[in-house]
This record gives structure tokens, sequence and C-alpha cells, in this order.
């Protein structure tokens, strides 16, 4: 992989169509900004929708092609372990890379990083193992199956926030079924999505099996995500933009895999060890700056130990470590681009306005070293309630709102009185507690005693406004194959051509 940061400072970045990195047909480029310093440090191509045409051209011509269409699964399962193995070795030239374009902490860019190459070996496995079945019927002599099979050119849109990691989730087992892909990731982290795919040509994947279109949404997006030849889309990012391309889908009669916004409840109470709680609502909401959709921005916590719980949340949150996420000190990096700090600012802003009160940061920090970057400090917001602007809507920030409960049945009720519904936590000892929890939560994951905890191997996914269609596990290879159903007479009679045949 040639791709590395020192390479990318002042260079321009090219599209990916067809196995060969190209120039954009309009010449435009877009500048990508480092959020430790709000300085732009490359260019990336803006696509529009010849450049996406030909990209979609590329993905159904390889599609067809025999060197990918009758390569056997086993043999796709060996190209997406070399790829997983190129994954590994380049792992920390990766990490940087997005470390550099999102402002992620380096420590967590490469457990992701080292982390992906299981997921690309767990989807490889599965590649010779996708079946169909045999059905009986109510007719005799007739042999009745179904199988699954490659759906066809997949587009994916992909966020900032962890591109390549949820990428993967997507494209492993794409790749591994006989899909071809058109990628466009967003337009504020694009840098690692071009990197990955200098290493699947370098794994053998045949030319235009693999495409990446950079640009922006109206551009680039809206192009892809109206494309007449595009048989399913895999999106994640906000609840508005996936309305948006569902409906741009809806066109064309093209399904959509949606993973979209959160504001997930976080409940605590007062069975529990109280720093143990704490560290585990800490970790759901600032890791990563908040910026992950499932952040349990709503914490409701048991009345009996609500003062003790924020005075230990208060002084655990007062020592987290804002700073330059390539410092492996740091607890907490910038805030991924401008208009998200502005956004934050905001919420917080209209929370004080609607009666909560700040027990914790609210504000950019102020030393000399931050000032130029994206950063926010760790916010705590206590006396908050539910119908609040900041308790509502996803701020995709190291905010959390706090309120107390006194009963179960009343917990419930704030929990699932949200939109969203695509993740949630509890923390208690009491097991029959937590299973009714996990019955009547309105939510697509449920972590009871632990929080941001996810596994390749589970399939994953939203109710609600949360979006549809599930990730991971043997759930997400259904979802990029289609089901033909096959069905053969050897009984020799001859049938009435103008009666179907019931029976």
């Amino acid at each position: 992989m040639k791709t590395t940061v020192k390479s990318l400072e002042g260079s321009r970045q090219l599209l990916f169509i067809n196995g060969r990195f190209v120039a954009p047909k309009n010449g435009n480029y877009i500048a990508s900004y480092d959020p430790t310093t709000s300085e732009p440090w490359y260019e990336f191509a803006e696509a529009d929708a010849a450049d996406v045409d030909d990209a979609v051209a590329a993905a159904s011509k390889a599609f067809r092609d025999p060197a990918w269409r009758r390569m056997t699964q086993t043999d796709r399962g060996r190209l997406v372990r070399k790829l997983a193995d190129l994954v590994l070795q380049h792992a920390d030239e990766l990490a940087e890379i997005e470390t550099r374009d999102n402002g992620k902490l380096i420590k967590e860019m490469r457990a992701q990083m080292r982390s992906m190459p299981d997921s690309y070996h767990y989807f490889a496995g599965m590649a010779d193992k996708l079946h169909g079945e045999t059905i009986p019927v109510n007719k005799l002599d007739m042999l009745n199956f179904n199988m699954r099979e490659p759906i066809g050119v997949v587009g994916m849109i992909t966020p900032w926030n962890s591109p390549l990691m949820l990428l993967t989730g997507t494209l492993a087992p794409c790749l591994a079924i006989g899909n071809t892909v058109v990628i466009k990731p967003s337009e504020h982290a694009t840098a690692s999505t071009l990197a990955l795919a200098e290493l699947i040509t370098e794994a053998g994947f045949p030319d235009g099996v693999v495409n990446v279109v950079t640009g922006t949404g109206k551009s680039a997006g809206e192009a892809l995500t109206r494309h007449p030849r595009i048989a399913k889309y895999v999106f994640t990012g906000s609840t508005n933009t996936g309305r948006r391309i569902a409906g741009n889908a809806a066109m064309n009669l093209v399904p959509c895999s949606m993973e979209l916004g959160g504001k997930s409840p976080h409940v605590v109470f007062g069975d529990v060890d109280i720093e143990h709680a704490v560290n585990g609502v800490v970790s759901g909401v600032f890791a990563a700056a908040g910026q992950t959709c499932v952040a349990g921005s709503r914490c409701f916590v048991e009345a009996n130990v609500y003062d003790r719980f924020i005075d230990a949340l208060v002084a655990r949150t007062q020592r987290i470590r804002v700073g330059h996420p390539m410092d492996a000190e740091t607890d907490i990096g910038p805030l991924a681009l401008a208009d998200q700090l502005s956004k934050v600012e905001g919420y917080v802003a209209s929370g004080v306005k609607e009666g909560a009160k700040i027990a914790a940061g609210g504000k950019r920090p102020q030393s000399q070293d931050l000032s130029r970057g994206w950063y926010f400090e760790p916010t705590v917001m206590v006396e908050a309630q539910n119908d609040m602007a900041f308790m509502r809507d996803e701020i995709f920030g190291p905010v959390v709102g706090v309120m107390p409960f006194k009963t179960e049945e009343e917990m419930i009720e704030l929990a699932n009185d949200s939109n969203y519904g695509l993740a949630s936590g509890i923390w208690t000892q009491n097991i029959d507690r937590a299973m009714r929890f996990a019955n009547q939560i309105e939510a697509g994951t449920v972590w009871i005693n632990t929080y941001r905890a996810s596994s390749f191997m589970s399939a994953n996914g939203g109710f609600k406004e949360s979006g549809y269609g599930r990730r991971g596990g043997f759930e997400v290879m259904r979802e990029f194959t289609r089901l033909k159903n096959i069905i053969i007479d050897y009984s020799g009679a001859m049938q009435d051509p103008f009666v179907i045949r019931l029976k």
C-alpha cells in the first residue's frame, strides 16, 4: 500500500473505477480538513453523475464477467482472506490515516484495524456455506427447491466516524457472496477507503468488482442513489439522509439496508456498584467523543442513588483528558467536522434554555494547544426532561442528559419514549429485571451490565427511525442475496395447458 499519512499531505486523491485510479471528468477536487487544526491536508476528487455511471458500468460488467461470476465460492473466500491478511499487514497505516481524517483516537483506530481482518475471515468462511433448501410440495413427481444467488451491484454509502470498520461489515459478506460494489465514502473521511482500494487490487480481485467514487452527497451520492442499475443500497448515517436515499431508491424499486440515528437509553439501578455503572455510562456516551450511533446519551438513574451517581459521574467526567488523538494518554479527541462542533454547542445551549443544568463540561476546552481544533468537553446535563430537544434529537457529540426514575414501569415508558430504537443498556444485578427490560425495550441491541460491546458474529440493526435491515452474523448473508425458486416436473405427464397446476 503506497498511501500513508505522509504521502497524503498536499496530495490529490483520485477515483477508483474498474481497478484503476482515475481523475474526475469535471476536474473538481474538494479539500479534506484535519480536525485537530481545522486546516486542509489533502484533496479528493468530486465525482459527478458521469463518474458514477462509469463506476456502476464497471461493477455491472464485472458482475457478469466469468472471471468473477464463475469463480467458485471457495476461491472467492480465498480472495477475501487475502484481503484480510493485507489489512492486518497495513493496520497501523490505515489507523493513522483515519485518525488524521476524522480525529478519533489512534489507540481505538489501531484496535479497529487489527480486529477487522477477523471479520473478513469470518465472512470468507461463509462463502461456500450459503445454501438453499428442498421444499416438499403437494404434487407428485415434482422437485421443488430454492437457491440463493448474488443480488448484483450494491451501492454502499459510508459514514465518517468509523469508515473502514463500518464498511467491512457489509463489504466482506458482499464479496464473499459474489456481488460487486460501488462505494461512496463520506466527504469528511475518504482517504482510508481509497487506501483499502489499493489493497483490494493487491489481493487480486478482478477489475470492477470494487469501485470507489468520492464527492458530496449532492453530486456523487445523489447520482448513485438514483442509478437504475443498482440492486441494493447500504447506508449508515443520519435518519434524514436515510429518508432521502430510501426515497430515491424507491423510484427504481430498489431495497435498502439502513443503520440510522440513535438516542439510546442507558439505565442504572441502585443495586449495582456505582463506580462500575459510571464507567459503563462514560464508555457508552463519551467514547469516540460521542460520535457513535449507539451512544447512550439518555441516562435514567434510579432515584434512590441518583445524587450519588451524579456526583460520581461528574467526578469521573472531569478526569477525562481531552487532547490530540495521536497522544496515547488522550481519552477524547476532536469532533470530526466544524459543523458538528456548532451542532453540539447549539444543543447544549438549547438544553440550558429549556431548564437543564450543566454539571460538567459544556464548552470548548480553554487550552491553547486545542484552540485550533474542533474540540468539545465531555458534558453532563442534569435536571433534564425527556421532551427537551437535546434529549430527543441525536447530537452525535459528548453530551449526556441524566434524569431520575422511581419505578420500573416509569423507566420503561421513559426509555421507549423516543423516535429511535438502535441500542439500549441496563445496569442491575436483578436478572429478572434485566430480562423484563430486554423484552420490553424497543431497541435492536440490548446490553446488560456492559455497553458498546459488539461482534460481527451477531446480527444487529435498528427499530423505528433507527433503520431496518440487519448486519452481522448469518443474517447479513441473506441481506445480500436473492432467493430463487426452481420447480422440476419429472412425471412425464401431459398437463392441461389452460389450467394452473395446483395439485
